[in-house]
């Protein structure tokens, strides 16, 4: 049974889209997943399934957030052996200096075609650092995020893609969330 790292875009930000957190969970749990938790107040859902096509579990609870809240947010998501890879892949690994509050990566629905990434590439990132794999890319906001001369709507326009942002806190904290999702099973 894949342990499953779920990411909703735009849910709970300066007061749209708003789900509780016991809500989304329950909601989950009416989707006959097992072990849900979440993890602060971003739409942010670690979960266990015996679904078999776990392509199609974005789109379902898309769906399923629609009809219970009202609107459809982005859902991504990535499997513990994923989210693993990601943190493997942290371009920022070796280096002392980074502060992991500044450091976001964003995960995308899926792989971009190869004119968004030219068009990714072409956006002028100022004074963030930004790296990218396949699916996702890894940005560090040396000034933060507030102060950043890289917007995330630029990202979007050269993307054309569901993508969502997590800082680095967060995505070490839902790896270990899953890993001990696994290691109870």
């Amino acid at each position: 049974m894949p342990t499953i790292i779920s990411l909703l875009r735009g849910v709970n930000v300066v007061g749209r889209n708003q789900i509780k957190m016991d809500q989304l969970r329950a909601l989950y749990e009416s989707l006959k997943f097992t072990g849900c938790q979440t993890y602060i107040n971003s739409g942010n859902v670690v979960f266990c399934t015996r679904d078999r096509n776990i392509t199609a579990l974005p789109e379902r609870i898309e769906k399923a957030i629609e009809r219970k809240f009202g609107f459809r947010p982005s859902v991504i998501h990535r499997s513990a052996a994923e989210l693993r890879g990601v943190i493997a892949r942290n371009p920022f690994a070796k280096r002392r200096n980074i502060d992991p509050s500044k450091f976001l990566v964003g995960f995308m629905a899926h792989e971009p075609t190869p004119e968004a990434c030219a068009k990714l590439r072409a956006i002028n990132t100022g004074a963030e650092e930004v790296h990218f794999t396949p699916r996702e890319l890894y940005i560090y906001f040396p000034n933060g995020v507030g102060r950043a001369e890289l917007s995330w709507s630029s990202i979007d326009r050269a993307l054309k893609i569901p993508l969502t942002g997590r800082n680095w806190n967060t995505v070490t904290k839902l790896l270990a969330m899953a890993e001990a999702l696994e290691s109870a099973k």
